[in-house]
């Protein structure tokens, strides 16, 4: 439970954050006031509104860090991260006067969670198992280009100088990453999804119990009385 007498210091310390975040961005509402009078079709809007980005990239970037240490990769995260500043600007409306950075974070960070939501590993892997995952990521991706094909095992084992046992490892390790929906379909639109390959539920299995109880009761009643009981 949260001592009470630490919660006003908490709320101050939040409050404070949040307070130098909007001083070191004051200038962007003006940009944005800028942005507003130009036609948003013209080279001037597309100019003006790049600069709000570049001046932001700050915040998308320390939000980013936020998240490090997860599993995924920081040029990854950062990335993820700016996409979500450059929704927010797009987004954002000065006429309404709330402030761009109060408005930023929850949509940067919202955009972080999702990429975390869509690319978790499946089932827990040890961290040794995710970074060969990534290793193996980029050599695949560099042979795939020299070869000209997708390489075997025993040409990635080569690539990174380990044993192939320890790349086969990792291959399999890969398999828990961002496990496929089963609404996702195969290649082409019209594909059946994986759920179309299911069997539908039997709707007789609920009866299984009470059948099997009612089983020897019936055996034992004499052959009349159970063939007029099977017959209803």
């Amino acid at each position: 439970m949260t001592d009470p007498a630490e919660a006003p210091a908490s709320s101050a310390r939040s409050s404070g954050r949040s307070s130098r975040s909007a001083s070191e961005y004051a200038d962007v509402p003006d940009m944005f006031r800028r942005l507003a009078a130009l036609d948003p079709d013209s080279e001037q809007f597309r100019r003006a509104r790049d600069r709000i980005v570049e001046r932001c990239l700050p915040l998308a970037d320390h939000i980013a860090r936020r998240f490090e240490g997860r599993g995924e990769p920081r040029d990854d995260l950062i990335q993820v991260a700016r996409v979500g500043l450059v929704n927010a600007v797009i987004r954002y409306d000065v006429e309404t006067g709330s402030d761009f950075v109060s408005f930023a974070v929850p949509t940067i960070m919202g955009e972080v969670r999702r990429y975390f939501r869509d690319n978790s590993w499946s089932v827990k892997v040890p961290r040794r198992l995710k970074e060969l995952h990534l290793r193996l990521g980029a050599a695949t991706s560099e042979l795939s280009q020299r070869l000209g094909r997708a390489p075997t095992a025993s040409e990635l084992a080569d690539e990174l100088g380990m044993d192939r046992q320890e790349v086969v490892e990792g291959l399999v390790a890969g398999s828990s990453y961002n496990a496929l929906s089963i609404d996702a379909g195969r290649t082409g639109d019209d594909a059946p999804t994986i759920v179309d390959t299911l069997g539908a539920a039997d709707l007789n299995l609920d009866q299984i119990e009470n059948r099997e109880a009612l089983r020897p009761l019936l055996a034992a009643l004499p052959e009349r009385e159970r063939t007029v009981l099977l017959l209803r």
